[in-house]
């Protein structure tokens, strides 16, 4: 596989159109000891755990993806963790997981299945409120990873408890933990000079850790023709860079609960208690709804003979007893201009680790992702190439208030009401129109895959549980497909959890969005257990032999429409996937001239030579 302009092209030189599904949610959290969130027994205990087993044990792979396979979902963001490589210290592989790792993704080869290799993060860490990054790389910069939550560093489903407040855990990109982590590795050379680890700027320390883990995931899988490339870290966060004002929040339109500025979260770490903000979201930003004091009894974050970084560093002191801040806008600019994350720093990263990652699997796609709802960097050829843009998108409104409303979202860019089921469809679809144009606009013409979207499917407190109806998820899923479709976009669902349950969703942060459940699974069959199937499993035009210009299905009719126009230095036959699930007795298929054949789950075109462009319809076979 490689890309050519905006396409992916197999070696053949058809138009490839990539659809999948991210394996899986659970992958976050260790296998052994249990890892769940909502369990906080050894949470500390961070060096002693193991991620084989993620995303399922060895014995249970051709289970899931026979099951992946009959879905079309050939296309997988196959989720690993920094954690699950380098766990038990710096330096320190595990050789056992990356044995089961290279075990796994050659079995999905077994079945036809590809992938590209995600290296998981949110808010840095397990220990910060996400997942990602080894829990010593908070003890190396100084932190006391057992004062995170009382110090208000973050806030974690394992010490807050249950009920775990819905979608909190993005605030913590705003907090002293992932605040102080995404700093450091990032800028730290900027902002953080005087910070050192082992004698390394820091930097350079957590960059080169994490890039040679992910080298030792790339050592052992390079000779695997269906790895096709890495992701070079998921939903990247920015830290503190570019803050204009340390003393205000950022408003983030997902700030919510106890939320202290940047500068009262360095004070609240360094001991100094701060009643700060009670936020909640609104459709203009965030808004102030009362005030919560936090770390009472003055605990520091700091382990004993390590000082806050950012006081060490000029942007605060406490000489004369009393903390004051010195340069609130100490991280907006560097060397008298205004810095800016994306270019400045995100991007000098991702080309690292693409030179990193080339000089043991040359031919690797590298997927670029910028920090989500914000900085995206600028790509060219000349940076690297092969590159995607691998962005993320979701219905937030839905995501967030897990409630679906078909007549009804907001347009995030004008903050204004989109009412009417035709005007919904058509802003989720103008929404990823305009991420496919930025990789034209911005990187160079690139390929698009949305490399997350998704539901939660405990929407409306967990109605289809009891009811079994999970109509509603089918609606909407059925618009975001439309949109994929109506844009001939690549993507990859969130998520295939397999170990996902009713009662605690995907493990994490009490997440629900995998499309799989076996408290759904009722049956022997391949679907028993699939959640929203009638718009998930759909026909898909895997392989076309030219420029695809229009690809429909009418969930209603189970009518399939396919147009494309020619590559006459393409020889190879136009493939389509044809699901037996929304097509059990067969179905009829009309071409605008040429032959096809169906194979199994497979439609093949041969066109002719006559014309330019040619169409493929296909409806379901009557009595």
């Amino acid at each position: 596989m490689y890309t050519d302009g905006i396409w992916f092209k197999d070696d053949q030189g058809r138009s490839l159109i990539l659809r999948g599904a991210n394996l899986s949610g659970s992958t976050k959290v260790p296998f052994s000891p249990n890892g769940a969130t909502y369990n906080r027994d050894g949470f500390y205990d961070h060096r002693n755990v193991s991620f084989v087993g993620r995303p399922f044990p060895l014995e249970q792979a051709d289970e899931h993806f026979r099951r992946l396979r009959a879905w079309g979902l050939t296309f997988l963001r196959f989720l690993i963790t920094w954690e699950a490589i380098e766990h038990a210290g710096p330096g320190q592989y595990d050789e056992n997981y990356l044995d089961y790792l290279y075990a796994i993704i050659k079995k999905a080869a077994d079945y036809d299945i590809s992938v590209f290799i995600d290296p998981h993060q949110d808010v840095w860490s397990r220990w910060t409120g996400g997942d990602g990054a080894p829990g010593w790389t908070l003890e190396a910069v100084g932190m006391d990873i057992s004062k995170i939550a009382v110090t208000g560093a973050a806030i974690t489903h394992q010490t807050h408890g249950d009920p775990f407040p819905r979608m909190i855990w993005p605030t913590n990109y705003e907090k002293l933990g992932a605040g102080t982590m995404f700093t450091l590795f990032f800028a730290g050379n900027d902002f953080a000079p005087a910070t050192k680890i082992d004698g390394i700027p820091a930097q350079e320390y957590l960059q080169s850790h994490y890039i040679n883990a992910i080298r030792q995931a790339a050592l052992r899988l390079k000779d695997l023709p269906n790895v096709v490339g890495y992701d070079s870290l998921n939903e990247p966060g920015g830290g503190f860079i570019g803050a204009n004002d340390l003393s205000s929040h950022g408003l983030s339109l997902l700030a919510m609960g106890a939320s202290p500025t940047p500068y009262q979260a360095m004070l609240l770490g360094a001991g100094y208690p701060q009643e700060v903000d009670i936020l909640q979201m609104g459709f203009n930003g965030a808004e102030a709804t009362g005030k919560q004091t936090l770390n009472a009894q003055g605990e520091r974050v700091w382990r004993d003979g390590y000082d806050c970084i950012w006081k060490q560093n000029g942007v605060w002191t406490d000489e004369g007893g009393s903390p004051r801040l010195l340069r609130p806008d100490y991280f907006a600019h560097k060397d008298g201009r205004q810095v800016n994350l994306a270019e400045d720093y995100l991007k000098p990263f991702i080309k690292r680790f693409a030179a990193a990652i080339r000089q043991i699997h040359p031919s690797a796609l590298l997927f670029i992702e910028g920090v989500p709802g914000g900085a995206h960097p600028h790509w060219s050829v000349d940076d690297a190439p092969q590159a995607v843009n691998a962005t993320h998108w979701y219905d937030v409104l839905t995501l967030v208030s897990k409630q679906f409303n078909p007549e009804f979202t907001i347009d995030w860019s004008t903050k204004q009401p989109v009412t009417g089921k035709e005007a919904v469809i058509q802003a989720f679809t103008d929404q990823l129109s305009h991420l496919k144009q930025m990789s034209s606009d911005q990187m160079g013409g690139i390929p698009t895959i949305i490399g997350e979207f998704g539901i939660p499917f405990d929407l409306d407190e967990k109605r289809a549980y009891q009811s079994g109806d999970f109509s509603v998820h089918t609606q909407a899923l059925d618009y975001y497909y439309d949109a994929m479709d109506a844009n001939l976009l690549n993507c990859t669902i969130w998520n295939y959890t397999p170990d996902n349950s009713n009662e605690r969703g995907d493990l994490w942060n009490d997440e629900d969005l995998s499309i799989f459940s076996s408290d759904q699974q009722d049956s022997d069959d391949i679907n028993a257990g699939g959640r929203g199937l009638p718009a998930i499993v759909r026909p898909y035009t895997h392989k076309a032999a030219g420029e695809p210009l229009r690809m429909a299905f009418e969930l209603s009719t189970k009518t399939f429409e396919f147009e494309f126009r020619h590559d006459p230095n393409v020889n190879a036959p136009t493939e389509i996937f044809i699901p037996d699930y929304q097509y059990p007795q067969g179905c009829t298929v009309e071409v605008s001239d040429g032959t096809y054949h169906i194979e199994g789950n497979l439609l093949r075109f041969e066109h002719t030579t006559t014309q330019k462009t040619h169409w493929v319809r296909i409806t379901p076979k009557t009595a």
